[in-house]
């Protein structure tokens, strides 16, 4: 097939998110398309789209996700221009997005993925073990919440929403003693002046799909299809095939601590996946190792032994 590739007076048009992260993303986006093809920037179009989960009130307000519409809050808006056809492909952080897309979208590129790990930020200090009784960690995420409460029960967990910018200023104006964001988000905004400690998986096993930027575009957008192509890198896609399994399994939202990782290493795949109460009482951790082709079923195989570890009623404080 031959593609009827864009130009300045027809331009490509991406759909982000308005955070400097979500531009960034989109920027990365256009650089590879345009390498991919010998085009100008301006044969590409960025078209900024508010989504609920960026009203400014409720991150001020702090209020939970769980509690204004899960993962769906970062992407809804997004998804329905492109459905009207208002954009013609969608950049998204990819563990923002549910495991289900809507009829008519695909969630089928992903670029090279960034570092995996979580990274402690505090301007003082460098792990969460370094932190006094009692100390006000703050944090959005259920998965983080769940785990550092696992491992250090004292600790006051605040709820603390936001983009890099906003979570860094609250912080300075004392909100609490440290917070955590994703590496690949400081690397990828050449943020080299945060105070941050990255954590390896040993110690905080990440978010699905954390450090992957996912490109979303309509079934049936063929020309969308074919670009996306020549730029999706196959082993992240390989590597999220089994973790989005996994995630899928075992019902994974925004109300449920899970985390996980896919790595590949001499042809053979190592997923890791771990569950949690959401008070950090009690953490479930297993692992699998296999062929690279079978990763959607071992996501599928972990889920189940995580799943039957955990018994009746582990997951009961959702109701």
């Amino acid at each position: 097939m031959t593609l009827t590739l864009p130009s300045p007076a027809s331009p490509f048009k991406i759909g982000t998110r308005g955070s400097p992260l979500a531009l960034a993303q989109a920027y990365e986006t256009r650089q590879r398309l345009g390498a991919a093809f010998d085009l100008p920037e301006d044969a590409f179009e960025i078209v900024v789209i508010k989504t609920t989960g960026d009203n400014r009130a409720m991150i001020d307000a702090d209020r939970p996700l769980k509690e204004i519409g899960n993962k769906g809050l970062f992407t809804k808006e997004i998804e329905e221009a492109m459905l009207r056809g208002d954009i013609d492909i969608a950049v998204h952080s990819t563990k923002d997005m549910p495991v289900e897309q809507p009829d008519g979208l695909v969630l089928d590129t992903f670029l090279p993925r960034e570092d995996v790990r979580d990274a402690f930020i505090s301007p003082s200090l460098s792990s969460i073990h370094e932190l006094p009784e009692g100390a006000v960690v703050g944090t959005s995420s259920l998965r983080r919440r769940a785990q550092l409460l696992n491992r250090r029960p004292d600790l006051n967990v605040v709820e603390f929403r936001g983009n890099v910018q906003t979570r860094l200023k609250k912080l300075g104006d004392g909100v609490a003693d440290c917070t955590f964001l994703a590496m690949a988000g400081i690397r990828r905004l050449n943020m080299d002046e945060v105070p941050a400690t990255a954590i390896e998986p040993e110690d905080m096993l990440p978010a699905i799909a954390q450090g992957t930027i996912g490109i979303e575009r309509r079934s049936d957008n063929s020309r969308a299809g074919g670009m996306l192509e020549a730029i999706h890198h196959a082993e992240t896609g390989q590597r999220l095939a089994a973790e989005r399994a996994l995630l899928a399994a075992l019902d994974g939202s925004c109300e449920t601590p899970i985390a996980g990782l896919a790595q590949i290493q001499d042809g053979q795949l190592r997923l890791r996946g771990e569950v949690l109460r959401p008070d950090g009482s009690e953490s479930i951790a297993e692992e699998l190792d296999g062929p690279i082709a079978d990763g959607p079923q071992m996501g599928l195989d972990l889920a189940g032994t995580l799943l039957k570890k955990a018994g009746p009623g582990f997951f009961d404080w959702k109701n």
